[in-house]
């Protein structure tokens, strides 16, 4: 199990959580952060201090964001940007891209 970044990060991207992050696991995307599931050592530093309590524990997730858990998995992969594990995220690897259920998002402000 890991962290799960959700729809109330889309056109927040706060960042807090990619700065504490001790092994870059967290990615920007073009509307929201993502976390990377297999790089994630679920310490937790992103969940408290996340300023729009975007960040769930995987196995906590409340059920109508479920969905997220796939979003930031399927984010890495061919569907959406191909990164596969890059290793930890660089401003290189910020991408304009976003997962299709991001993207089809209604925009909201901060």
């Amino acid at each position: 199990m890991t962290y799960v970044i959700t729809e109330t990060c889309i056109d927040i991207k706060d960042g807090a959580c990619a700065e504490v992050c001790p092994v870059d696991s967290i990615y920007e995307g073009g509307r929201m952060f993502y976390i990377h599931p297999d790089e994630c050592i679920n310490c937790g530093l992103c969940l408290s201090v996340c300023p729009v309590d975007a960040v769930s524990w995987e196995g906590d997730i409340a059920e109508a964001k479920k969905d997220y858990i796939a979003v930031n998995r399927d984010f890495f992969g061919p569907e959406v940007t191909n990164m596969g594990s890059p290793g930890g995220w660089e401003k290189s690897r910020s991408t304009a891209l976003d997962h299709p259920v991001v993207a089809a998002h209604q925009p909201q402000s901060a």
